[in-house]
Parts: C-alpha cells; structure tokens; sequence
C-alpha cells in the first residue's frame, strides 16, 4: 500500500477523494485519525492509503506540470490527453485545471 499526501479543496468530500483515489472513507479516516470524516477543511493536507497507484480518470494540473510530464507519469499517450481535452497547444495548461486522462 503507498501513501499519498493530498491538499483539500474548497468543495471536496471525504467521499469524492476516496473515489477519486480508488480508496474509501473510512481508509483515509483512519490513516489520518479523523473521528468524524465529514469535518474536513480546505488547505488541510490528508494522506491517503492507496492499494496501487493506476492511471486516474481526472487530474488537477499542478504547478511545473506538462502534458508531456502528465503523460510520462502515467505511461499515457499525449495525443490521448490532447484529445480527450479538446486541447489543441500542449503547451497551454494551467494549475488548478482538471484534464481527464482516460475514458
């Protein structure tokens, strides 16, 4: 199982991340000692318990990304990401946008 560190959003749930990280709640409760899961605040940074790390469906571009590292980090096709995102410059990505990396 690997750790990762998460930074919460405005707008998140417990439950949206357990989905999104293929994980659950009460993994992620547990690992950061959370006695009630549904206080959760923005800025706070959760580790979450991952049984493997796969290519996610969605990811929020952080600063120093490319579509480029995006793709290698994932073992994804460019011209799949590009596609999928209706982008046309690969070079035109910012942080907090949300690219969708597989179907």
């Amino acid at each position: 199982m690997e750790m990762v560190t998460y930074t919460v959003r405005p707008g998140n749930t417990l439950y949206a991340i357990a989905q999104f990280f293929g994980t659950t709640v009460k993994k992620i409760a547990e690992a950061n000692g959370l006695s009630c899961p549904y206080t959760i605040y923005p800025g706070q940074e959760l580790v979450l318990p991952i049984d493997q790390i796969k290519s996610p469906r969605y990811y929020v571009v952080r600063p120093g990304d490319t579509i480029v590292s995006i793709a290698d980090r994932y073992g994804l096709e460019i011209e799949n990401i590009l596609a999928l995102n209706n982008l046309e410059d690969p070079n035109i990505i910012y942080p907090g946008q949300i690219l969708r990396l597989t179907k």
